[in-house]
């Protein structure tokens, strides 16, 4: 590779953790880089004092414009909206790592409560530590209006953070005791996991059967997995615990396809938010790169 292309591969990581952060779908997330590295490659690169800078600048920028068409597409989108998991390994963040929170499943579905001019503020300000005056300068805006934009952002991400507080560790044993009581479902054992004013988010982007609107209750929730129990039978199913996004998910596979991911929110006890993707365009790259569970025990 010549020194334009390394420095650019450099660059890379903190480019797509910008761009994935900002639009929460990797497929999406490579487009905006794709369209970056053509700019890069068509550049004058000797006139640049700081190529860092310009990188993160021209990624900011076109990952603001797709995000603006996206949240227009997503006003149309059939059902629920969830974000995709990051699949490249290289990308997985480590659960110990500093703003890694700000990767997970459920911190990107809180992203989309933002403007997207607020979101890219707060990612700029927050997550990768730029001061209001360089975000400012990123966005073309002024230092006050960025400032503006990631407080806003902040104080809504705070409010919204309360609702769950419960570590890896907690999830992923609510995780394993659900994936048991779907071996044998009945309203009564998944009742005793979920809160009672519990929510369930299904996307299934009007590919697949999933609920079109939030279903909200504890009771709602243990009757529509009885009925999904019933459905399953007769067809070999497993299920498996991954890390995802640095936090544990439930993939399941119907008849050797992988049909749902699920990930959750709890309060410490009791699961209070349920999120299943079952998507086939977005769980596409995960079932290429994840195997078929060999048994039927969680690891």
């Amino acid at each position: 590779m010549d020194s334009h292309t390394v420095l650019f591969q450099k660059h890379r990581p903190r480019l797509m953790g910008l761009a994935y952060r900002m639009l929460g779908t990797q497929a999406d997330a490579e487009d905006v880089l794709h369209d970056a590295w053509l700019r890069w490659h068509s550049q004058d690169k000797d006139s640049l004092d700081d190529a860092e800078a310009w990188l993160v600048t021209v990624t900011t920028r076109l990952a603001l414009d797709r995000l603006r068409r996206a949240k227009v597409e997503r006003e149309h989108y059939t059902g629920p909206w969830l974000p995709e998991p990051l699949i490249e390994p290289e990308q997985q963040p480590d659960t110990q790592a500093e703003h890694a929170e700000t990767l997970t499943l459920s911190f990107l579905l809180m992203l989309e409560r933002l403007s997207a001019e607020e979101r890219a503020a707060f990612l700029l300000r927050e997550v990768f530590d730029y001061s209001h005056a360089e975000a400012a300068t990123i966005l073309g805006i002024t230092e006050e209006a960025c400032r503006q934009r990631a407080h806003r952002a902040k104080q809504r991400l705070r409010e919204e953070r309360t609702r769950f507080t419960a570590n890896a560790q907690t999830q992923r044993r609510l995780l394993e005791r659900f994936a048991d009581a779907l071996q044998h479902p009945t309203e009564e054992n998944l009742r005793t996991l979920l809160a009672e004013d519990a929510m369930h988010v299904a996307d299934g982007g009007g590919l697949v059967t999933a609920t079109l609107r939030p279903l909200l209750g504890s009771e709602r929730i243990a009757r529509l997995y009885v009925q999904i129990g019933k459905l399953e039978q007769g067809h070999d199913i497993r299920r498996d615990l991954r890390l995802l996004n640095g936090t544990p998910a439930l993939l399941t596979w119907v008849d050797g396809k992988l049909v749902t991911v699920i990930w959750i929110e709890c309060d410490g006890d009791r699961i209070v938010a349920l999120h299943a993707l079952r998507n086939p365009e977005k769980l596409a790259r995960l079932a290429a790169v994840t195997e078929w569970p060999s048994g039927t025990s969680l690891h």
